[in-house]
């Protein structure tokens, strides 16, 4: 079992405190007051595992940037795009059936074992009729799309 398996393995059983004194060893600074204990846990993992295999590739973390930046994988939200970050879930259900959809680093969506230019698409295909994409998987931001608001 190596270093970091081990610390992984010792993580399920650290208390909150124990997890804060592993992230300012790690970090050098505090953990945000508000992370939880898994969060934390999570984190802790993420960061040993990059230390022991490395990070993300110099192009990856480019990709990652220029998607935050304004990439092909967002949603409108009032005119507004909202990135999504590759990895990321969407989950509908609908008809007693529930439906994920897979966020990709190059701004496109995995469904249904095919890949999707836009999440309207899929909201179409999985329906019949023409859908909103955000609408459908219920990423719009309801305070802001409200009338009047």
């Amino acid at each position: 079992m190596s270093r970091t398996e081990e610390l992984l393995a010792g993580l399920a059983g650290m208390d909150l405190q124990s997890l804060r004194d592993e992230w300012k060893g790690l970090s050098g600074g505090d953990a945000p007051p508000a992370m939880s204990k898994e969060l934390l846990r999570l984190a802790i993992a993420y960061r040993k595992q990059e230390q022991e295999f490395g990070g993300l590739s110099r192009r990856t973390s480019i990709r990652l940037r220029a998607l935050r930046n304004g990439g092909r994988a967002s949603l409108q939200l009032s005119g507004e795009a909202l990135p999504l970050k590759p990895g990321v879930k969407l989950l509908r259900e609908w008809q007693g059936k529930v439906h994920e959809v897979l966020a990709l680093e190059d701004g496109r969506f995995a469904y249904g074992g095919k890949v999707w230019r836009s999440l309207s698409e899929i909201a179409r295909e999985i329906t019949g009729v023409r859908w909103s994409g955000p609408r459908f998987f219920g990423t719009r931001d309801r305070k802001r799309t409200a009338p009047g608001g």
